[in-house]
């Protein structure tokens, strides 16, 4: 999944729901445009992971550049 200047939206947690459903695993990636509209730096990103882990019930697995990755196990519903 791609987050472009929209953000965040519940739409997109929707999406990722989805995905994470189906696949168990989802990898996040953050665009230019909603890093230079959100003024994305290292801390921010590691923060927006927190918080898609905590809405999506699931894990952060990694945080690389501007790619999150997401974890649901099992266990863990959504």
């Amino acid at each position: 999944m791609r987050v472009g200047k929209r953000g965040i939206t519940n739409a997109l947690i929707r999406e990722l729901d989805n995905i994470l459903k189906a696949r168990g695993v989802v990898k996040v990636k953050l665009l230019r445009s909603f890093r230079e509209s959100h003024d994305v730096d290292r801390e921010v990103r590691a923060r927006l992971a927190e918080e898609l882990a905590e809405r999506l019930r699931a894990e952060v697995i990694d945080v690389r550049g501007y790619t999150i990755v997401l974890k649901r196990g099992r266990g863990i519903t959504g």
